[in-house]
């Protein structure tokens, strides 16, 4: 019951990390609200769930669907602990120039422009009750960039920087602003990353290159959103964990 108390908005928490990440949190005690795109898979999220929690339709890269949907599980709760910006979405691996401006624009406003409209509808309410934790997730794809992903990469980039100068800027209203960077993960998002079939040779390349031999998986990500969400956490702020079997050293 690490969570006890606490209320939280998981955003693309209908499948993969989110989905892991939301049933961990319930199991600790906090109520969670199950954002995402997918309306139907946040309902059956939160159907599984229980009392606990709650589901909401929200296209993140929209500043009025965020405000709407923040509004919404105030409602609920009567207040939000803790955000993870977890939705996030890439561009196939494949040669920088054959990206589109429109997939790039798709990429960003996802990724990054999310968290500016998270910042903006959350911030007024964690200064009026005190305090909150900010979890984006980023990748490993921001600290050590692979090719074919140039676009993606960069989008990470500026999570993990925005994370940061958050963190830094929000400490005087105690809210803490933290980080996850996973590497690849058996998500839907698997081939897209790899930019080839998901076969046992293909994988297996992929896993030569991080030391403890494994993908991540959505325990990983949610025993490290845990820990960052908990008051055992209280002070830590501005950090990005790397959940990558040690990818990035």
């Amino acid at each position: 019951m690490r969570l006890k108390g606490k209320t939280s908005i998981i955003t693309g928490a209908a499948s993969g990390f989110g989905r892991e990440m939301a049933r961990r949190f319930v199991k600790e005690g906090a109520k969670v609200a199950i954002v995402d795109l997918n309306e139907e898979g946040a309902k059956a999220v939160a159907a599984e769930l229980g009392e606990n929690a709650i589901a909401a339709k929200c296209d993140v890269s929209s500043a009025s669907d965020v405000q709407a949907t923040v509004e919404s599980v105030k409602d609920a709760f009567g207040q939000i602990d803790i955000v993870i910006n977890n939705a996030g979405w890439s561009h196939k691996n494949q040669p920088l120039m054959d990206v589109d401006y429109e997939t790039f624009r798709r990429v960003y406003a996802i990724n990054v422009d999310s968290i500016y409209h998270m910042t903006h509808a959350m911030v007024p309410h964690w200064r009026k009750i005190g305090g909150g934790v900010m979890i984006n997730v980023g990748s490993t794809a921001g600290i050590r960039p692979r090719p074919g992903l140039s676009w993606y990469n960069s989008s990470k980039g500026a999570v993990n920087m925005m994370t940061k100068t958050l963190a830094v800027e929000l400490a005087t209203d105690k809210v803490r602003v933290c980080g996850l960077a996973p590497v690849m993960g058996a998500t839907a998002l698997l081939e897209t990353f790899m930019g080839m079939p998901d076969t046992p040779e293909n994988r297996a390349k992929f896993l030569s290159t991080i030391p403890l031999g494994r993908l991540c998986e959505p325990e990983d990500m949610a025993n490290a959103a845990l820990y960052l969400a908990s008051d055992e956490a209280n002070f830590i702020t501005g950090v990005i964990l790397e959940v990558d079997g040690g990818r990035t050293i």
